[in-house]
Parts: structure tokens; C-alpha cells; sequence
């Protein structure tokens, strides 16, 4: 039988990414079951539609939870995305670093304050969201396609409109 995402164990410190349809939430594996991760109060476990209108909050709380209640019926993977440019800070202070900050609450923000945010800077040290990243990148090119089919449509009409105006004359 070949192997699933489920039957490859986490060590204490892998990212957990949870797959929730439009985005994905993460959290870090601190042992005996249990991840780390930061939700906005409102968060539900196991995600969802109300899970994506906790988006919209701008507090959260540092939550130690089981595995399985936060990763509910989605699919998840370890994703350790950042071993490639960071160290990974050893396995005891990401467990002494979850366990002070568990039960805190925090500023929360989609852009600079994420789930994603929290997670790689408890096992790197520094904060990252691809997810970010991403979102920035397409719509930066959104933005640059539409302002260049902006200007080749001016410029087209600037070209064609202007022979019609020299048709008008001739006759």
C-alpha cells in the first residue's frame, strides 16, 4: 500500500500546513499529540466557512491543541518550507518557546501577523508566510497585466481611432 499524507509521523518542531479549501492554517508539533498554533478567538476547530471569517479579526490567542481536533476533516502535511534558507532552532527551545507564549494573546493580521507567521518563527526565528508572499506576487501581477492591457488598448484605440478620424476627412 503506498503511503499517505497521514502516515508520516511529525517530530517535535515539523509545521503541520492544514489544507482549508482557500487557505491554509498552520501549526507546529510540540509532542504527545499536541500542536501550537495561533487562531483568532473566534476560530473554529477543524476550520471552515466560519474559520475563514476569523480572518477578519486583529487579535488572536497562542493555542496548544491536539493534532487532530485542528486538523478536523481537512487534509494536512508536514511542511518544513524554509529548511532550504533557515536553521531550524532545536527541538527543547521550540517546546520551552511554546509553552511560554501558549494562552497569550496576540496581535493578529493577515498580511504581517498570520498563523503561518507564528509557526515559522517558533521553529526558525523568523517570521514568514508564504502565503503572503504569494498573494502579493499574483496580485502585483494582476495589477501589471491589467496596467499593460490598459495601455495597449489606449494605444490601439490611439492608433485605429485616430486613421477613422482621417477617413472622416478624406471624405
Amino acid at each position: 500500500m503506498a503511503p499517505t499524507l497521514f502516515d508520516e509521523k511529525p517530530e517535535i518542531g515539523d509545521l503541520i500546513e492544514i489544507f482549508r479549501g482557500t487557505y491554509q492554517h498552520w501549526a507546529v508539533y510540540i509532542g504527545d499529540g499536541h500542536v501550537i498554533h495561533v487562531a483568532p478567538s473566534n476560530e473554529q476547530a477543524g476550520g471552515g466557512a466560519y474559520s475563514m471569517m476569523s480572518m477578519l479579526s486583529d487579535r488572536a490567542f497562542i493555542k496548544k491543541t491536539e493534532l487532530w481536533d485542528v486538523v478536523g476533516t481537512n487534509q494536512y502535511r508536514i511542511n518544513n518550507l524554509l529548511d532550504d534558507k533557515y536553521e531550524p532552532r532545536p527541538a527543547h527551545v521550540i517546546q520551552r518557546e511554546a509553552q511560554r507564549q501558549e494562552g497569550q494573546e496576540v496581535p493578529f493580521s493577515v498580511f504581517q501577523g498570520n498563523c503561518e507567521h507564528f509557526a515559522t518563527e517558533l521553529r526558525y526565528g523568523k517570521a514568514e508566510s508564504r502565503q503572503v508572499h504569494h498573494a502579493v506576487e499574483v496580485g502585483v501581477g494582476v495589477g501589471v497585466a491589467t496596467m499593460i492591457g490598459v495601455g495597449v488598448l489606449a494605444a490601439a484605440a490611439a492608433i485605429f481611432g485616430s486613421g477613422r478620424k482621417e477617413k472622416k476627412r478624406e471624405n
